[in-house]
């Protein structure tokens, strides 16, 4: 459309005139057509022209032919990519080079490479064998370093800034290339690319995340994190394709969809499944290929294939490590930790068959070289399609069905055990089994109960490694805590100080700071369910502390006893040990022998009295051993107990309830709920027990071995003479 502006003023001298007494810019100009407006202008001009004192400015502007985003030379396209549909345009500034962190070591290596070749050429010296080798030598760090890239290495090169794009990957790929918009429901989510393009004559629906390369356009497509539009854009975009018969290929690159309040009100999850139920049943060959990070059901959304392909550096996970970090251990800071558990790497996708190949990227990652990288893509992508191709629908159907079914293990056709049972829930990493725990203290216990002399170099070694093992899962825990950087700020600090520093302020600073430090660390280990390994550690560790220290006791104790009692007396308590010999024996003392031993105790309680220790009473040693002939006796009252106590076991159903409670330990249960139901199961196994019939029995035995009768002492009869 063409507009007119004119400009009409009095330019002479004296008395201004007017056209007829009428302006020019009143309705009437504005409500005719360019004709009549200059059939008026001729007019006015006509009957003013003896007049010299009006002067007419009139400018006139071309507007354009077509309105954005169609082009003035729509006709004469000479690219087979319609860039004016997209708003995907080349960068105006080449992008900055970002150096990851494990890069840094090589990249200072580099730059002083570059240096001494500089310096080289400065001095006009000949140094290119030694700059040769070095250059060779950094080659080979290089390359070591990308072959042995941890997890967490990984994932921070598949969200390199520089990484290529999904729509970058098209444009190296397609010849031809036009991108769709518009889920057709008011709204196109950018966050999602669609289009057509065609790869050696052939024509592929493409769809992917879409990243951005700087801020400004991160912010315009929302970290490539899609809306509940973004999905609907592309399943119509699949059930396009399916109408026409046109291979899909899907690009993965998100941390995951949008969560907002609004998308989540708009029916996020609801778009999600949608498009997994669709893509289930269309009936073209549908690749996918992880470029970057896929991030949870927000890739999934548009990665149910029939083959998937990741990138060498690419990661696919369910929450991303930062999120795993921050539930598990209540830190981020475990996020490398969490990554390498989490298995995300395409090596571990495809090792777990998730992942049907992994195309290789050049060394640096993809960034280094986009190119070579988008022609191995389109390799893959090309002989995939052309090996499902061969399918018809139904084979193509059920190799799709087949391909996610098979995750886990599972095969088709092979029933599942029932009686297998399954826990969902993942079990603490650092935190061993209960029954080990216990087997372990109780051999630690024996080994330091019965040492005698010099310590037992097992004990030792096995004290060693427990303390080994507390200081490593307390650094662990510092680190996943985030109080790693302040402990060794108060090192630094403690290294660093000056010596004109008064020590007594010094101290004073570093204490408050470290109790501080200690104090934090105290209050998350004591969370409920946090750190659980570390404490049944510590606790360890603790228990054998207090045995070597009461053992030492001991030792020192029985040291300054010998030392104080006489040489006479040495020879009346050997005395003493041969009569507790004959008690054991069943032999029977005269009275004058009886006599004796009571004077040797008194003699002992004496000496102990005048070594400052309190003699609290005097008690019968336990019989260690019984008789010969009643070994044979014991044995079989014992036997007949077990097989009672297990037999009702079995008859009232308490082993099931003793089955739980192994099962509750092995989960971790704690103490008190562990003690509540030892204490139900002992007094079912009580009430069930035919109890006067097992006394009766002790009691008889306990005749034969000269004991004293339940008058004398206590005897007990219940489950503690058989484990459960």
């Amino acid at each position: 459309m063409s507009t007119l502006s004119l400009i009409a003023g009095n330019c002479g001298r004296g008395k201004g005139h007017r056209f007829s007494g009428r302006d020019l810019f009143s309705s009437e100009l504005l409500g005719s057509s360019f004709t009549r407006a200059n059939q008026i202008l001729s007019k006015e001009i006509y009957r003013n022209k003896s007049r010299n004192k009006l002067r007419i400015i009139a400018k006139i502007k071309k507007g354009k032919k077509y309105d954005y985003p169609w082009p003035d030379d729509m006709d004469n396209i000479s690219s087979g990519h319609l860039s004016y549909l997209s708003h995907f345009k080349p960068l105006t500034e080449k992008p900055k080079p970002v150096t990851l962190p494990f890069e840094k070591p090589l990249v200072d290596l580099e730059k002083k490479i570059t240096e001494i070749r500089r310096m080289a050429d400065e001095t006009g010296l000949d140094f290119s064998n030694q700059i040769g080798q070095l250059e060779n030598k950094y080659q080979q760090a290089l390359k070591d370093l990308y072959k042995h890239l941890t997890p967490i290495q990984r994932l921070s090169i598949a969200r390199h800034p520089n990484r290529p794009t999904v729509l970058d990957h098209i444009l190296n790929m397609t010849e031809k290339w036009v991108e769709l918009h518009g889920d057709r429901a008011g709204y196109d989510d950018p966050a999602i690319v669609t289009g057509l393009g065609s790869i050696d004559g052939k024509t592929y629906m493409f769809i992917g995340h879409q990243k951005g390369r700087n801020t400004k356009e991160n912010i315009f497509r929302n970290f490539a994190m899609p809306t509940p539009h973004g999905y609907r854009k592309a399943l119509r975009m699949m059930k396009y394709a399916d109408h026409h018969k046109f291979p899909i290929v899907t690009f993965v690159d998100t941390p995951g969809a949008f969560a907002d309040l609004k998308s989540e009100e708009l029916g996020q999850g609801e778009a999600i499944a949608h498009n997994l139920r669709a893509m289930f049943g269309l009936k073209v060959p549908i690749v996918t290929v992880v470029t970057g990070e896929g991030g949870s059901g927000g890739a999934l959304a548009i990665g149910c294939a029939n083959k998937m392909f990741m990138l060498e550096n690419s990661a696919f996970y369910v929450a991303s490590p930062e999120a795993c970090a921050a539930i598990l251990w209540k830190s981020s800071q475990a996020a490398p930790k969490a990554a390498e558990k989490l298995r995300i790497t395409a090596q571990e996708h495809y090792r777990l068959k998730i992942a049907d190949g992994i195309i290789p990227e050049p060394l640096g990652g993809a960034h280094a070289d986009p190119a070579w990288t988008s022609q191995q893509i389109k390799n893959t992508i090309v002989e995939s399609i052309k090996e499902l191709e061969e399918m018809n629908t139904e084979e193509l159907l059920e190799h799709r069905r087949l391909k996610f079914r098979s995750i886990g293990g599972f095969q088709e056709g092979i029933p599942v055990e029932p009686k297998r049972k399954r826990n969902m829930k993942p079990s603490e990493i650092n935190m061993p089994k209960a029954a080990d725990i216990e087997s372990e203290i109780e051999i630690l216990k024996k080994q330091i109960l019965e040492a005698k002399g010099p310590s037992d170099p097992i004990t030792s070694q096995t004290i060693e490694k427990l303390k080994h093992d507390v200081d490593k899962e307390i650094t662990n825990a510092f680190i996943s805590m985030g109080l790693q950087e302040k402990l060794e700020a108060v090192q630094l600090e403690l290294s660093t100080a000056s010596q004109d520093t008064p020590s007594q302020a010094l101290n004073r600073s570093l204490k408050e700071k470290v109790d501080k430090i200690m104090q934090e660390f105290n209050h998350n280990l004591s969370r409920p369910g946090a750190y659980l390994g570390l404490k049944q550690k510590l606790e360890n560790l603790n228990l054998v502390s207090r045995i070597i220290e009461t053992e030492e006791r001991k030792k020192k104790l029985k040291a300054e006893i010998n030392q104080k009692i006489p040489a006479e007396l040495k020879a009346k308590m050997e005395l003493l040990k041969s009569a507790e010999e004959k008690i054991s024996r069943g032999e029977t003392m005269d009275k004058d022998l009886i006599e004796e031993v009571q004077g040797v105790k008194q003699e002992l309680v004496e000496i102990l009295k005048a070594a400052n220790l309190e003699v609290v009473g005097v008690t019968k040693k336990n019989v260690a051993t019984a008789p010969p002939e009643l070994k044979g006796k014991i044995e079989k009252v014992n036997k007949e107990i077990y097989e009672e106590i297990e037999c009702v076991t079995k008859k009232t159903g308490i082993s099931r309830n003793i089955e739980d409670l192994k099962a509750d330990i092995e989960k971790g249960a704690s103490s008190e709920d562990r003690e509540k139901a030892e204490a139900k199961i002992k007094q079912e196994i009580l009430a069930t027990l035919d109890v006067e019939a097992l006394k009766e029995k002790v009691e008889n035995l306990a005749a034969e071995l000269g004991l004293p009768k339940d008058g004398d002492t206590d005897h007990e009869v219940g489950t503690g003479n058989g484990r459960f």
